[in-house]
This record gives structure tokens, C-alpha cells and sequence, in this order.
């Protein structure tokens, strides 16, 4: 349409500038006049299906949802129950609390506190979780915190709870004797969990505005009311202010009574309007809820007519429209000012206010004014937040543009004492991951650096006043250490080296090496001494081993006399091997390649030299097959791979897979190109889509292939059926989300294309563990 405008005005332009605004104002009219009958038939067409079948059908699928919705709630409220059950049988809450002092035993005291936080956090509508402790000494209460309870009146409330048959039940009282009014939904469940004599409870106060919200989902339009309700009347919780004697409640309670069933749907006409009822029940511990939703039939039918009352209002304002946009085209248009308005206001539309442009331009810059202010102060409230990322930035060198005087203002301000003292660096590596024998597996070095970093941490502050460790995630860590300048450290050095070195073996059963720098009293040094102990660090001894380099001892040695000499003759038999096909022969190669490299003395920079000059000559012979490399490897960076990885025995594994295996599969395979490329294509759209419900079917028409093709093909090229490749990009970000972000776990499940019951089952079947307890084992110190 706007093309074809675009033409007839371009076509009506006339030497006159009256005649050019006419024939486009005649233009223009005739367009949105015969554009705005459409809309006038659609409007008419929507508006009578509206209060025809589509009612009809709307309100079946309105009911389906609510029973839905019912089910969820009833599924959170049991998770709930299951869960305080799971608790009151904890050893925690056994008989020895009824006699414990919790002021002289104040880590006991401190457990239960943290125990009742991660039963307050399991549950998003739980408002606190306390633990009662009465019996015959002076009455306790933990909310979460330890508190005595002096005052009468809550005694008496919290030994009321005690006076129930039941050993847990809900209900619903005030916490707080001066607002009767302000009930709580409340879980309660006697500890010991299962004795015959109780002396507590454990008690579940639900957020009432959550409780509210929960309820609400059961109400997918605005207006009407959700409740639910025990059957014997005690308890009862509403989305309003409603109560339970509320005319429409007791008009809605009638109404169910009559029917004489557990659950359905009918139509309530009350007070002039027509409401759509559905209720249902719950079953909870030794007793019986039934919850009801009631809705205006006029609040499913009304989005529809509302939009068929807007597509008529537009199509008859076209014809106005026609006359006001000839009218303005007709015209050059002022825009400077309205430019300027855009920009200060983002595109935003304004107020109407009175007063001419500049008003509004003043207006709106002051606003952007106080905005900048309130920004700025919650960048200072952010502020010491921001120090956990200096060191990491100075190291690296990111802060160069700093003076030295700066560097020494803002480590002061982070409460760091830096006059008169000097700074070493030191750089610590991790190897020996290919000898753990599955202790750990492949994609858990971010795992095993953390557990690493936490012994440094604790092992440098026993033996040096101020450090601080910086976690690298890939098997390194760094630690700046500020040691007084008339000081001697070298005793400490090599003390904090041996117990660091010990618990690392006996521990993680891995080899450490640690490469420490020469002092240095300026900040601005420490990025050269940072990248001088990492160099050091490449110095070490191939062979796993444990090795303390010391940088200003490397310097005065300098470099050996016997340098290893690069093994030219298995370089070329391993190509030829390769070019020929013969996959047995080039891994045995490839292997006496790598030992020759290898070989005693020789140092771990050497070999990862030698293997990337390895990397380059295979390439090379890549392309003069006539293969693209780029291709073969998926535009991969082979070298920053290889450049990553200091152990021989996975720079072998590495080479195998990453560079001779798609080599020989792409010599094996010419012949059948063109599925593999179609393959590639199903790949590309998983990996970038997986988070999306994603079927067989769905990929197969992206692609553009037949469904049971595309699944025999897909298992003949990757060796994985379909759903085992989609699952395993699926698990794989699940588990980078849980390490890294601090994401809930059902945001988790939906970032990964998964519900969240299904996700918990799935990731403990392939993982053997739960998403939490992964995320514990990933974040936990």
C-alpha cells in the first residue's frame, strides 16, 4: 500500500504546486477510502462471531484452564506440605532441643536460623518459616532468629497451635493480637516429626499477596472472584476483599451446595451480570478444600468486540484522515523542534500540557537532569561492589591509563594498605586432569579451579597479612600479594608453597605449579609481573609434576643448552598417513610425534609450540586436499584452543578428535556430501534454537526434508538420534546457567525449552543429581 502510494504521488507531481496538492489529496482520499472498507466488513464480521460460536468455545477452554491452573496450585501446596514433613523428621529437630541452652550453644542456634532461611527461600509465597520450642522451660521462638518469648499473649497464641489432634494441619490465624483482622494462611507440623509427645512446631506463614497472586492465575480476566475454603468452613483465603459472609460468596457456596457434586462449571447470574463458575477440590493433609473461580462471561467475549469496535473506528477515521493528511502534505512541515522533542524524549509520546515547544524541551531536560542525579547515586551505592573487579582488570592490564597515584588512591579507598609495602604476584596452574580416572570429567575445570581458589584463599591468609586471589576458571588462579617493605617473605613463600602444593595432591589428586614473581613497589608493575610469572609458568617441566619457579632465579639461570629438536620426519610420515586415509597408522604417529616432543627436560611451552607448528602443517595439507578448513572445523580457532590446553596427554586426545577425526569423516564421506551438509544445516538450527519447542517435524520442514530422512540420516552422521542431540545442548546450557547466573530454577528450565517438573527429572537421569544440588557443588565454598 505505501508503494503504490508512493508511485500515484510521484506520478501527480505538476509544474503547479495546486495541481500537484489536489491530485494527491484526491489520490491519498480515494486509497483510504477503499482501504477503510475492509476494515468496516471485518469489524462487522467479528463483532457477530463474537457473540456466537466463539463465546461458546471460549468458555469450554476458559474452564479447562482453571482446572489447570487448580492443579498447579494443588501440586505447589502438597510440594509445600511434602517439604515441611521432609523437615519436622530432620535430626535437627529431634528431642535434644527441648533441653538445649541455645545462649550458651549459639551455633546450634545459628544452624536452625540458617536451616529455617533455606526452608523460608524454597517456596516463593512463604512469608517466614519459625520453630516453636515449648515444653516446661521458658517458651522459644525462631523467626528465623533466636528469640525468648516473654509476652503473654504470644505464648498463649503459640501454644495454641499445640492443642490440634492432628500432627500437621493448615490454618488460618493472626500473628499479631493488636490486628486480629490480618489472619495468615498458616502450615503447622509438630516436632519431632512422628513422636507421640510433641514439645513444638514447625510453622509455614504464607505471604497473604502472594497467596492472593497464586490465586489469581486462576482468574485470567479482570473482575470476579477466586477463593478457596476447607469444607468445614475454618479457613478461607480470596483474591479480594471479600470474605467468607460476603453476599456473593455465600450466593456462589448455595449454588455449589445444591449441585451435590465434587466438581464442574455453571452459569451465576448476580446483580445484572452473568458470571461463568468453576470449582473443584483439593485434597490436602487429613482434611478437604474446595476452590472456586467465578469470572464475567462479558470479560472473554469483550477483548474480541473491543477489537472489532476498533477495527471500525479506524476504517471510519480513514476517511477523516484522508482529507487531514492532504491537507499537512500540502504543506512544508516544521521539524526541527519536534526532532529535538524525539531525542530529549526517546520517541516517547508527551503529556498534553499546556505551553509552547520550548516549554516542553525545559521540561523534559530537567527531567533527564534528576534522572541522571538519581542514577549517579545508586552508581555510588554500587560501588563497593565494583572493587571485587579491580584487581582482575589491574592484572590484566586494563588500567594502564591510570597514574600511579591513582592506582594508590582507589586501593586505599578499597581499604587495602599500600604504603611502604611491595607487591608479588603469583601465578598458580592446575595439571593432571587427564590421570583424575572420572574424579572429574572434561567441561569441569570452572569446578575444580573453585575448590582450588578456595584453598589458596585460606592456606594465604594464615600465612601473609593482605592477599587476595583471583580465579581464573581454566585450571589458573592468580594472587596478589601486599607484603611491608623492611619485611622477608621468601620463609613464608616457600612455606605457603609446600602446604599448598600437599593439599592440592592429597585432595584433588592433582599436580600444582606455581611461578612467583620478583617484588615490586610500584602498582603500575604489577600487569608486567602478571604476565612475566604466566610466561614463567610455561617454563615448567612437561612431565606432571609439582614446580615451584621462582622468576628471578629463571632469569639468572637463562635458557638451557640442550634445546629439543622438532621431529621433521614424523611430521611428514604422520601427513602422508593422513592425506592416505589411514587413521591407525597416523594415530600411532601423531602419539610417538608428541613423546619426541616430550622428551625429558623438555619444557611445557615447547611442546604446545611444537604441536601448534604440528597444527599449521596439517592445515596446510587440509587445504591442498581440497578442503576447506574453515568448513571442516566450523570457522572453529583451532590454535586458541590448542594454546589452552598444557597436558600432553590431552593436547593428544585433543588433536584425535578435534583435527584427524573430521579429516578421515570428511575423506571417508565425499560421496555423500550433500547429507552431510544437510545434517549440518538440522545442527546449526538446534544449536541456535534449542531453547524453542523444537520436533523432529518442525526441523525437518527448516531444512527441507522428509521426517523419517532426516532422523535415519541424522543418527547415520552424528551417532546421536535427534532428541539425545537436542537434550545434549540442552543440558549443557542448563548446567552453564546453574554455575554462572543466579537464575531460579524453573527461569532455568524455561531459558532451556523445558517445564520445570520435566527438567528436574531429566537433568537428575542424565547428571545423577538434582539442578540445586549441581548448582551447590558448582557455587558453594
Amino acid at each position: 500500500m505505501l508503494k503504490e502510494l508512493k508511485s500515484k504521488l510521484i506520478a501527480g507531481k505538476k509544474t503547479k504546486n495546486g495541481t500537484k496538492r489536489r491530485f494527491y489529496r484526491k489520490s491519498l482520499i480515494m486509497i483510504l477510502l477503499v482501504a477503510s472498507i475492509p476494515g468496516l466488513i471485518t469489524g462487522a464480521l467479528v463483532y457477530g462471531i463474537a457473540g456466537g460460536r466463539l463465546e461458546s468455545e471460549l468458555l469450554q477452554m476458559h474452564n479447562k484452564q482453571i482446572e489447570q491452573r487448580a492443579r498447579n496450585i494443588d501440586t505447589q501446596l502438597t510440594n509445600l506440605e511434602l517439604t515441611l514433613s521432609h523437615w519436622a523428621f530432620d535430626s535437627k529437630f529431634d528431642y535434644s532441643l527441648e533441653s538445649r541452652n541455645f545462649v550458651q550453644d549459639f551455633e546450634k542456634a545459628r544452624d536452625i536460623s540458617k536451616t529455617l532461611l533455606v526452608m523460608q527461600g524454597s517456596n516463593s509465597i512463604n512469608k517466614t518459616v519459625q520453630l516453636y520450642l515449648g515444653g516446661d522451660k521458658e517458651p522459644v521462638l525462631f523467626e528465623p532468629e533466636y528469640a525468648p518469648l516473654t509476652n503473654k499473649q504470644d505464648r498463649e497464641l503459640y501454644e495454641g497451635l499445640l492443642d490440634s489432634e492432628k500432627v500437621t494441619y493448615w490454618t488460618e490465624m493472626s500473628f499479631e493480637p493488636q490486628r486480629p483482622e490480618n489472619k495468615e494462611l498458616t502450615l503447622v507440623h509438630y516436632i519431632p516429626g512422628g513422636s507421640l509427645k510433641p514439645f513444638g512446631a514447625l510453622i509455614i506463614r504464607l505471604d497473604k499477596e502472594k497467596v492472593a497472586d497464586m490465586l489469581r492465575t486462576m482468574t485470567p480476566y479482570d473482575g470476579g472472584e477466586t477463593f478457596f475454603l476447607q469444607d468445614n468452613g475454618s479457613l478461607f483465603a480470596s483474591t479480594g476483599s471479600s470474605n467468607h459472609d460476603s453476599s456473593f460468596v455465600t450466593a456462589l457456596k448455595a449454588e455449589i451446595a445444591a449441585k451435590g457434586q465434587a466438581d464442574g462449571s455453571f452459569f451465576l447470574d448476580w446483580e445484572g451480570a452473568t458470571f461463568t463458575v468453576t470449582y473443584g477440590k483439593f485434597s490436602r493433609i487429613a482434611d478437604s478444600w474446595t476452590y472456586v473461580s467465578a469470572s464475567p462471561i462479558t470479560s472473554i467475549t469483550e477483548p474480541v468486540v473491543f477489537i472489532s469496535k476498533i477495527i471500525f473506528t479506524v476504517s471510519l477515521s480513514a476517511l477523516l484522515l484522508a482529507a487531514l493528511l492532504a491537507w499537512f502534505a500540502s504543506r512544508t512541515i516544521y521539524s526541527p523542534v519536534n526532532r529535538l522533542l524525539t531525542l530529549l524524549t526517546a520517541g516517547k509520546s508527551l503529556p498534553q500540557e499546556q505551553g509552547d515547544e520550548f516549554s516542553l524541551i525545559e521540561r523534559q531536560w530537567q527531567h533527564l537532569s534528576r534522572e541522571s542525579t538519581e542514577l549517579h547515586s545508586k552508581l555510588s551505592e554500587q560501588l563497593p561492589y565494583v572493587k571485587e573487579s579491580f584487581l582482575h582488570q589491574l592484572l590484566q592490564g586494563y588500567l594502564f591509563a591510570y597514574s600511579e597515584e591513582d592506582l594508590l588512591g582507589r586501593m586505599e579507598r578499597y581499604k587495602w594498605k599500600v604504603d611502604h609495602h611491595r607487591f608479588i604476584v603469583v601465578y598458580m596452574q592446575l595439571t593432571g586432569m587427564a590421570s583424575l580416572e572420572g574424579k572429574f570429567k572434561y567441561g569441569d575445570e570452572g569446578l575444580v579451579t573453585f575448590a582450588a581458589v578456595n584453598m589458596i584463599e585460606e592456606f594465604a591468609s594464615e600465612h601473609f597479612e593482605q592477599s587476595k586471589t583471583i580465579n581464573f576458571h581454566d585450571l589458573a588462579a592468580g594472587l596478589l600479594l601486599i607484603v611491608p617493605k623492611e619485611s622477608s617473605y621468601a620463609e613464608s613463600l616457600q612455606t605457603f608453597g609446600t602446604e599448598l602444593t600437599h593439599a592440592v595432591n592429597h585432595i584433588l589428586n592433582m599436580r600444582l605449579t606455581i611461578a612467583v614473581s620478583e617484588p615490586t613497589d610500584a602498582i603500575a608493575d604489577i600487569p608486567l609481573s602478571f604476565e612475566g610469572v604466566k610466561h614463567a609458568a610455561s617454563q615448567r617441566n612437561v612431565e606432571n609434576e609439582n614446580q615451584l619457579i621462582d622468576i628471578g632465579k629463571l632469569h639468572a639461570e637463562g635458557a638451557g643448552s640442550d634445546e629439543p629438536q622438532y621431529p621433521f620426519t614424523l611430521e611428514r610420515e604422520f601427513i602422508q598417513a593422513l592425506r592416505t586415509g589411514q587413521e591407525a597408522e597416523a594415530d600411532e604417529l601423531l602419539r610417538a610425534f608428541l613423546e619426541a616432543l616430550s622428551c625429558k627436560g623438555a619444557k611445557a611451552v615447547d611442546v604446545q609450540q611444537g604441536m601448534l607448528h604440528l597444527l599449521g602443517s596439517v592445515q596446510h595439507a587440509i587445504m591442498v586436499s581440497g578442503i576447506q578448513p574453515t568448513r571442516l572445523f566450523k570457522c572453529v580457532n583451532l590454535y586458541e584452543q590448542l594454546s589452552q590446553i598444557r597436558e600432553p596427554q590431552l593436547i593428544l586426545t585433543w588433536f584425535q578428535e578435534r583435527v584427524c577425526s573430521p579429516f578421515m569423516k570428511e575423506l571417508g564421506g565425499r560421496s555423500d556430501a550433500q547429507v552431510k551438509r544437510l545434517i549440518e544445516h538440522a545442527m546449526i538450527y538446534l544449536q541456535q534454537n534449542f531453547m524453542k519447542d523444537i520436533s523432529l517435524d518442525n526441523c525437518a520442514d527448516h531444512i527441507g526434508a522428509n521426517p523419517f530422512f532426516l532422523s535415519k540420516s541424522f543418527k547415520l552422521v552424528t551417532g546421536k538420534n535427534f532428541i539425545d542431540y537436542l537434550t545434549g545442548l540442552r543440558m549443557e546450557k542448563a548446567k552453564e546457567l546453574l554455575r554462572e547466573s543466579g537464575l531460579k530454577i524453573n527461569d532455568v528450565a524455561e531459558q532451556v525449552g523445558y517445564q520445570h517438573s520435566y527438567f528436574n527429572r531429566i537433568f537428575k537421569k542424565l547428571e545423577g543429581m538434582t539442578p540445586s544440588r549441581y548448582r551447590e557443588l558448582s557455587q558453594a565454598k
